[in-house]
């Protein structure tokens, strides 16, 4: 099979269509939606083929037949009618100081009605865009599809100045509420973004939106199936490996479906440069998440696996973010699994896959320790330790990677005196390696901290803090609950490991272990 034109960061459909690049067809769900319902929503994280899809719509709306040919929607659409479209597209706006997004809006909406040979008749934007769609209208005797890229980015932009976003959030509330009171002018609208703000806050004039998000029917609506690779990207497999390919960078989930699916921007960079890196990950800057984590209080060993309610994904507002939202939304973690508890549907929030799980924790430990330019000979050795069961080593090199946090650090920051701290720090550098690790381990018997399957041995950790006198029940509690039993079965040697820090030190005040 010959190679194609990789689309590395092309979100016109057009261009990919008329320069021999690979394409995986999503021109069935375009079809589908345009051909089921009026008003769409959908959140999916930033580099995910959102923009490509609703580039996707506006050419088969406009009716550019010859870009379709040998696509799923080609033989199921009528040609013969083109519709008008509007297209608004915030992803290249930069928000960050008051009246860059009505600047944005207004000359968004100039060239629109440049295009359509119109002069504006109002000066708000709202009041422009009503013009526009009804005119739009008139003219074509057809009526008219709205699309709206990055509906959010103007509010995500200007999160660390609450009110800057709270009035672009007002601004968007009024220009969005239009689409509602031209509901009669309109064929088909169709809204994306990262983050899913309620209904309440900013979409309360439309409040005929069907949210897609999690609907199983469009669960690979953006981001590719491991079918989409091995058949589209057949000709890129050859001399990567397979398992690899998925190991990194397969997971994310938006319901049940069978099919989990990649992010683009991974795979094609892969391809690309034919290297393992956390591309995806590299692009973005997780400070706000991160500080976000940290203010809570939230351990960063605990995210894995978090049960949370739908309503809990959705709570994404300026003056209350909840972190289980922002990490979902933004996709550093992805549905898992799902169970109901009380008539309740909860769903089980779980990393997608080793390039977010082993990046996020790199981020997370950064922010947790400081600089240190010990960390990779720490992760060097805590590997070597573990993989042979050397405890007395391994007690070594975790007093030394505490030591080796500064000073200043501890000054500037009070979460050092928390329990959660220190397990944070000690998972974000077990996280860093090629081992199995499962945070707060759920038995009939209890819930350990940590456990850890490196090699030929197993390792199960309990963490204390304290500040006067060492409690002594780490390990005491590790025998008393047995939550060995749970892993007999894997005829290892089973390490008990019991690690008591003290606030005032700020490193291990007691590490003991013993066989289980």
């Amino acid at each position: 099979m010959a190679k194609l034109r990789l689309p590395t960061g092309i979100q016109t459909f057009r261009e990919i269509r008329e320069t021999d690049c690979y394409y995986v067809d999503k021109t069935g769900y375009a079809l589908k939606l345009a051909q089921g319902g009026k008003h769409y929503f959908l959140s999916r994280p930033r580099r995910f083929g959102k923009s490509l899809f609703l580039d996707t719509l506006k050419e088969l709306f406009q009716g550019s037949q010859s870009l379709f040919v040998g696509l799923e929607a080609h033989d199921r659409w009528d040609w013969s009618v083109s519709f008008p479209v509007v297209h608004l597209d915030f992803g290249g706006l930069n928000a960050t100081r008051p009246g860059d997004l009505e600047e944005d809006v207004l000359a968004q909406l100039l060239n629109l009605e440049s295009a359509a040979g119109m002069r504006a008749r109002h000066t708000s934007g709202p009041r422009r865009l009503e013009d526009l769609v009804r005119t739009l209208h008139r003219d074509s005797g057809q009526r008219v599809c709205v699309l709206v890229d990055e509906y959010d980015k103007p509010i995500l932009d200007a999160l660390e100045n609450p009110d800057l976003a709270r009035a672009n959030r007002e601004y968007l509330r009024g220009l969005y509420g239009m689409i509602k009171s031209c509901d009669a002018h309109i064929r088909f609208c169709f809204l994306t973004g990262v983050s899913k703000f309620s209904k309440v806050s900013l979409f309360s004039g439309l409040n005929n939106l069907n949210d897609i998000t999690l609907d199983e029917r469009y669960a690979a609506i953006c981001g590719y199936t491991e079918d989409d690779v091995d058949t589209v990207f057949a000709a890129e497999l050859p001399g990567l490996d397979r398992d690899q390919i998925r190991e990194w960078y397969n997971g994310y989930s938006w319901g049940l479906a069978a099919d989990r699916v990649y992010n683009p921007f991974d795979l094609l960079l892969l391809f690309d440069k034919r290297a393992f890196k956390p591309w995806w990950f590299q692009t973005g800057t997780p400070r706000f998440l991160v500080e976000t984590l940290i203010k809570r209080n939230i351990s960063t060993a605990t995210l894995d696996g978090m049960l949370v309610s739908e309503d809990d994904l959705g709570k994404f507002e300026v003056d209350n973010i909840a972190p289980e939202a922002l990490l979902f939304q933004t996709g550093y973690l992805t549905i898992g699994g799902q169970e109901t508890r009380r008539g309740q549907l909860r769903y089980r929030l779980v990393y997608p896959n080793r390039e977010v799980s082993q990046s996020l924790n790199t981020s997370l430990l950064a922010y947790l320790t400081g600089t240190d330019p010990c960390r990779e000979q720490h992760l060097d050795a805590l590997d070597e330790f573990l993989a042979r069961g050397d405890l007395a080593g391994l007690e070594r090199r975790i007093r030394a990677l505490f030591e080796s946090i500064p000073y200043e650090w501890h000054t500037r920051n009070e979460i050092a005196r928390y329990e959660g701290y220190y397990a944070s720090v000690f998972y974000g550098y077990i996280s860093g390696l090629d081992v199995e690790a499962t945070v707060e381990d759920s038995s009939n018997r209890g819930r350990l901290d940590m456990a850890v399957q490196a090699g030929s041995h197993v390792y199960l950790f309990e963490f204390k803090a304290w500040e006067e006198s060492r409690s002594g029940t780490a390990l005491a509690q590790l025998r008393e609950r047995d939550y060995a039993a749970k892993y007999r079965h894997l005829g290892l040697p089973i390490h008990l490991v019991g690690v008591e820090f003290d606030t005032r030190t700020r490193n291990v005040g007691a590490f003991e272990s013993a066989l289980a």
